[in-house]
């Protein structure tokens, strides 16, 4: 029986087989759009390709004035420099003192350059007052259900500092990475209890609404890979914090996918045990990461389903319609018993639109016993 996308979808997020392989991109970036497909939006592009839509949507978060009138920002723009990347700068104002980070940005992407907490006091001025919302307006992710209704599904992450987990926000956002790994030799109590006031925010905002509209929630980040910190280290500062945010996810009503952008096979076992649905974005070896796809779902397969596994610069950026068909036919044949959606390892900013027509016309004729 021919499977409507959203059933598809559905099926792999239940770790099934469906009828047909199902794929996705990991998000459609503006420059591609606007170099390549003419300024189509996600549904149009998904359109184009004659893909099922994975759109990725955020709720919409309603905060009280009092509680942004102790967080005060100020913006400073810093111009832009000779390659075109422009550089700005923040004063955050709270009753308890100041706060200062920095971003730069170019058509691609944002990166932190200054993080906001550089010690033990501006964390507890950050802890002390920074905004939480009030309440969860799901309306954007409705609409976005209702705009593709059976072809496909909604993901996206609940509340949260910029990444999908306590550790990986912390440090990806907030905090430097380095000197937090030392952190965690030299003042592991202090990890612990940032990483708990990480978590209790995002509970607390849970705690606003009984159901999560998302088909898919994404948490974890890549700096929770084996790539930035050791098996021990994700035990101890990630697989706690996870298990608890992912047992009140789930409990609203819908499916976790654990995002680790990096080094995954020595951790498949902890992440298999941390409550998550499923695992991303399976980045293999020529990407960086060490996925062997055949051989994690061999050993947890049946417990996970996995996103992921496309290699999207050999692929997409620098291949061509012939080595793009060996590729996803090499994947489909590493999950034998589905479980799996093909999807490119993380985003892409170049690659001509035949390439990836030959990814969705080849995934439409990976058919399942």
């Amino acid at each position: 029986m021919t499977m409507t996308g959203r059933e598809r979808f559905l099926t792999v997020l239940e770790n099934g087989k469906p009828d047909r392989l199902p794929c996705q991109v990991h998000g459609w970036m503006p420059s591609y759009l606007e170099s390549y497909l003419g300024g189509k939006d996600a549904y149009e592009a998904y359109a184009h390709f004659n893909m099922d839509p994975v759109i990725y949507v955020e709720p919409h978060y309603v905060f009280l004035e009092r509680h942004l009138a102790d967080w005060d920002v100020t913006q400073t723009d810093l111009g832009v420099d000779a390659d075109g990347n422009h550089h700005f700068v923040r004063t955050i104002r709270t009753p308890s003192g100041d706060l200062r980070d920095a971003y730069s940005l170019n058509r691609y992407t944002v990166w932190v350059t200054e993080h906001p907490i550089k010690d033990e006091r501006d964390f507890e001025i950050w802890n002390r007052h920074v905004p939480l919302p009030d309440r969860i307006d799901w309306t954007p992710v409705l609409s976005a259900r209702e705009r593709i209704g059976d072809s496909g599904i909604t993901r996206g992450g609940v509340f949260d500092f910029g990444q999908g987990s306590p550790w990986q926000s912390f440090v990806n956002y907030l905090y430097p990475l380095e000197t937090a790994i030392l952190d965690c030799f030299d003042r592991p109590e202090w990890i612990h209890h940032v990483l708990s006031s990480l978590l209790a925010k995002k509970l607390s905002v849970l705690e606003h609404t009984e159901r999560i509209e998302l088909d898919l929630v994404e948490t974890g980040g890549g700096a929770g890979s084996s790539t930035v910190i050791s098996p021990d280290m994700h035990a101890e500062f990630c697989l706690p914090y996870d298990r608890i945010q992912h047992a009140a996810i789930r409990q609203r009503g819908t499916k976790v996918v654990y995002h680790l952008c990096g080094g995954i096979m020595p951790l498949l076992d902890l992440v298999a045990g941390n409550g998550a649905n499923g695992l991303e974005t399976m980045t293999p070896p020529e990407m960086g990461g060490d996925c062997d796809l055949a051989e994690a779902s061999r050993r947890v397969g049946d417990r996970l389903f996995f996103i992921g596994g496309f290699d999207q610069n050999a692929g997409f950026e620098n291949g061509d319609p012939s080595t793009v068909r060996d590729m996803v036919l090499r994947l489909f044949r590493s999950c034998p018993d589905g479980g799996y959606i093909c999807s490119p390892s993380d985003h892409f900013f170049f690659g001509h639109p035949d390439n990836i027509r030959a990814f969705a016309e080849t995934v439409r004729n990976c058919l399942y016993q």
